[in-house]
C-alpha cells in the first residue's frame, strides 16, 4: 500500500491538478505543503511520512509540475495564480484552518494565501524565502530554469545534479542525489529521464516589468498573530540573513532556524530543523482559531 492517495482538483480556468493526500487525525490541523519552482509534490515525501499519522499532509503540484497539466497560457505561471489553485483545493477538500509549508516559491504562495484567506493559516514554515529575494539568487534560478536536459540512466541524472548544486549541498553523497533526481525527473515513453515540469514556467520571468515582482512584505504581515518557522541555509543566495531577521522582529510569534553548509533550499529533512517542525506544529495546535 502506498502511503497516500491521489487527490485530483479543477482549477478556475479550467486545469486538473493533484496533490497527495497522507492520512492524519482527523481532529488534527492538515499540513499544505508547497514546493520551489521546479519541484513537486515527491519533494515533500520524506517530511509528510514523518508527520502523517499525526496530521494529514497535502502536497501539492502546482500547475505545470508532475501529475498537474501544464496551463495554455505560460503567463499563468505566477505566484497569484498559484495561491488561486490552492484555495481552489481547500475548497475541494473542505480545509478551513490549515499549517503552510512553502519552500521558495511554495513560501510566497503561502503568504499570498495569508492575505487571501484571513484567519485560516494557523501556522506557517518559510523554507529559505522571505518578502525579498536575493538579485544574485534570482538570477541564478533565472539562467537554469528553463534550460532542458535528458539523460539515458538515473546515475547520469544523479551526477548532472551534483555538478550543478554541489555548492548547495556539499556534504551529500552519491545515494543524496540519486533521491534528489528522482524528486525532480520523470521516465518519459521514451525511456529517457526528463525534467518534471513545463519549461514555460520561465517565461514570466522574461516579461517586462517582472523582474523585481511586488512587495511581499505586507503579504508576510498578513500572516498576523500565527506561529512561524523561518528556515535558512547558511548558504542560501535567496534568503540573505538581514531579511531573515527583519522578517523574525516583524513577525511577533516566529522563530529562525539557519542550517549551517546548506544553500537554497534545505530538504526540511535535516537533523537540525527537526524539532523546530515539531514545535511549529504544536504551536499551531494550541493557538485559537481566532487567532
Amino acid at each position: 500500500m502506498t502511503a497516500w492517495k491521489d487527490v485530483y482538483w479543477w482549477s478556475n480556468d479550467g486545469l486538473r491538478l493533484h496533490a497527495r493526500d497522507y492520512p492524519g487525525e482527523p481532529g488534527a490541523l492538515p499540513v499544505l505543503c508547497l514546493p520551489g519552482l521546479t519541484r513537486n509534490a515527491r519533494d515533500y515525501d520524506v517530511l509528510a511520512r514523518r508527520i502523517a499519522g499525526r496530521h494529514r499532509v497535502l502536497a501539492v503540484d502546482l500547475r505545470g509540475r508532475g501529475e498537474s497539466a501544464y496551463a495554455k497560457d505560460p503567463m499563468s505561471y505566477v505566484p497569484l495564480t498559484y495561491a488561486q489553485d490552492i484555495a481552489a483545493l481547500l475548497a475541494d477538500q473542505q480545509v478551513n484552518r490549515f499549517i503552510a509549508i512553502g519552500t521558495s516559491l511554495g513560501g510566497i504562495v503561502a503568504m499570498l494565501l495569508a492575505g487571501m484567506l484571513p484567519g485560516r493559516i494557523a501556522g506557517a514554515l518559510l523554507n529559505d524565502v522571505g518578502p525579498e529575494i536575493d538579485p544574485a539568487g534570482l538570477a541564478r534560478v533565472r539562467g537554469h530554469v528553463s534550460r532542458s536536459s535528458t539523460w539515458p540512466t538515473w546515475m547520469h541524472a544523479a551526477r548532472a545534479i551534483q555538478e550543478a548544486h554541489a555548492d548547495i549541498y556539499p556534504d551529500w553523497n552519491f545515494e543524496d542525489w540519486l533521491a534528489m533526481a528522482k524528486r525532480l525527473y520523470r521516465l518519459n515513453n521514451a525511456g529517457r529521464i526528463v525534467i518534471d515540469y513545463d519549461l514555460k514556467i520561465a517565461e514570466p520571468f522574461r516579461a517586462p516589468g517582472n523582474q523585481a515582482g511586488p512587495d511581499m512584505w505586507p503579504a508576510m504581515a498578513a500572516l498576523g498573530s500565527a506561529p512561524v518557522l523561518v528556515v535558512r541555509g547558511g548558504r542560501s543566495d535567496i534568503l540573505r540573513a538581514d531579511v531573515a531577521e527583519r522578517m523574525i522582529a516583524a513577525l511577533p510569534h516566529a522563530e529562525l532556524i539557519t542550517l549551517p553548509g546548506i544553500g537554497h533550499a534545505p530538504t526540511l529533512a535535516e537533523p537540525g530543523v527537526q524539532g523546530a517542525i515539531d514545535r511549529l506544529l504544536a504551536r499551531a495546535a494550541a493557538e485559537p482559531a481566532s487567532a
